[in-house]
């Protein structure tokens, strides 16, 4: 029996979200089903996760492991996984590792992007959000406020399985790439829509429909289940994760 830690890409619009569910096609669950039929198990082989995506949210570089008996080396692994997956998901990389490694736990950093289009193209409909017009320099001035240590308890869906709320977050910038803006983030960890309600929020405040004051008062005074703006699904891509 050997771990394995497995880097993968998939287009996350064709998918009920990472985590396994027993009516919905997920990431994890057609990885799962790939893994058992290599392998010849009667039963289910689980793969760990470093993260779970939502629904409609893709993956440039999500990180699992599994244990499996396999005479494979890392290289035939690979293609028998990608043999049996659909098109929309891709294992980019097997490395064998120690049996104590945690694809969850032992992951130091997580870097996110949240792609915005500015033109007009039915080319990136499930790869950006569409938006008419940017304020860049604002969105880079309220992006800077988020980088240290903050609760993020209003920025984000409360769940009460939580030991805490706090993220150090590394980088938060905008960068213009044409009519393509993308915002770009690392922290140590991410907690549910966080992301999604930190874009949709700047926007919102870019836009003048929310104040920056009410913004910063969200990192400085979080408070549970606040109504505010969630950027949609399609922007987010889980771009890499970090193992020191």
């Amino acid at each position: 029996m050997g771990r394995y830690k497995l880097t993968i890409q998939y287009d996350g619009s064709a998918f009920f979200g990472w985590q396994l569910q027993i009516k919905e096609r997920t990431v994890q669950g057609v990885i799962e089903k790939a893994v058992q039929k290599i392998s010849g198990s009667d039963s289910r082989i689980p793969i760990h996760g470093a993260g779970r995506t939502d629904t409609g949210v893709h993956a440039m570089g999500q990180v699992a492991h599994v244990d499996l008996e396999t005479r494979l080396d890392e290289k035939d692994l690979k293609n028998a996984l990608n043999g049996n997956l659909p098109l929309e998901c891709r294992i980019m990389d097997v490395e064998k590792v120690n049996d104590d490694f945690q694809a969850r736990f032992d992951a130091t950093k997580r870097h996110y992007q949240y792609q915005c289009f500015t033109g007009d193209s039915i080319l990136y409909k499930n790869q950006a959000w569409h938006l008419t017009n940017m304020n860049f320099h604002r969105l880079n001035q309220l992006a800077s406020h988020i980088i240290g240590d903050h609760d993020f308890l209003s920025l984000s869906k409360f769940r009460d399985d939580l030991d805490h709320t706090r993220c150090i977050i590394y980088k938060s910038e905008w960068k213009s790439d044409g009519k393509m803006v993308i915002f770009h983030i690392t922290g140590n960890r991410f907690l549910h829509h966080m992301v999604r309600y930190l874009v949709g929020t700047m926007v919102a405040v870019a836009e003048e429909r929310f104040s920056e004051e009410e913004f910063l008062s969200l990192l400085k005074n979080p408070l549970k289940d606040v109504q505010i703006f969630k950027a949609p699904a399609q922007g987010l891509i889980l771009v890499q994760v970090d193992y020191e």
